[in-house]
């Protein structure tokens, strides 16, 4: 990897979590010493990276309020004992209602502290022309809210995996100040090959901001099977990183990529082609 004088550094953590959180914690603690050690000042997880069952009865098992959870109080703890910052990617609680669950991200900063929180906004209710089936608002209820955080690596606008397809929270998380964005992922196998590299390099072109997207891979025990391709694309809409491009798996459990978040890539990518100063000139209402 390339470093620009001054650039921080990203860590791409890539998963095939399964349906028993503790041996996705050891997992993800595995791979957060990693990024550490390569000096990442903040490591990037995929959707659901705590809990992946599409069982929900077996999973009902592990279900709790945040406040309850011990999962949050646990990434804080590794967080603060590798002194790095990380982004969950997801994990499923229940909502405040008992009832429903909602998908969950959390940033973490180096010293074990939750600094930011965000619940998935659009359900995953699809049928797929391969017969696959999935109605995610029928266990979750979606968020309400944009959220955006200050890191070392800049100012985070926060997404998680079908948000993607929503190019207007995209532009609501620019016009908040995003200069990133993370949209961890659990994408399927027929829409990740149709849809992930396009969306993603549409969504980092459109807000002229570097975007992070780690996601999961492969065969998991619930059964399902998920794209991969962890992906870091520069606000020009160069792919830095493609996961599966380099490396075919890992017996630790985990695949991880670096990449320099260079901020004068997205200066000149925004002065080169000024979005926002267009639009204001020509405000379209329909």
């Amino acid at each position: 990897m390339q470093r620009p004088p001054h650039a921080p550094v990203a860590a791409i953590v890539q998963m095939t979590s399964g349906i028993d959180p503790d041996a996705n914690l050891q997992v993800i603690d595995h791979a957060l010493a990693a990024a550490a050690a390569e000096g990442a000042a903040m490591a990037f997880f995929p959707e659901m990276s705590l809990l992946l069952d599409r069982d929900r009865q077996r999973s009902a098992a592990h279900m709790q309020r945040e406040v309850d959870s011990p999962w949050p109080a646990a990434l804080a703890k590794m967080a603060r004992r590798h002194h790095i910052w990380l982004h969950s990617g997801s994990m499923p609680l229940l909502a405040d209602d008992g009832e429903r669950r909602v998908n969950r991200s959390h940033v973490i900063d180096d010293k074990g502290e939750i600094r930011a929180r965000y619940d998935k906004i659009h359900m995953f209710d699809v049928t797929l022309p391969t017969g696959e089936n999935w109605t995610e608002s029928s266990a979750y209820v979606g968020g309400d809210a944009i959220v955006l955080v200050d890191t070392p690596l800049g100012r985070l606008g926060l997404s998680i995996c079908y948000d993607l397809r929503f190019p207007e929270l995209y532009r609501a998380l620019v016009d908040g100040g995003a200069e990133l964005i993370a949209i961890p992922a659990a994408f399927t196998v027929p829409t990740g090959e149709a849809h992930w590299h396009p969306l993603l390099r549409a969504r980092a072109i459109e807000t002229a901001c570097h975007v992070l997207a780690a996601a999961q891979a492969g065969t998991h025990a619930d059964g399902r099977a998920t794209f991969g391709h962890s992906l870091a694309i520069d606000p020009w809409g160069t792919v830095l990183t493609d996961v599966d491009a380099q490396q075919s798996g890992s017996a630790a459990g985990y695949d991880i990529s670096f990449v320099a978040i260079d901020a004068e890539v997205q200066n000149r990518a925004r002065a080169a082609i000024p979005l926002a100063r267009s639009r204001a000139v020509r405000n379209i209402e329909l």
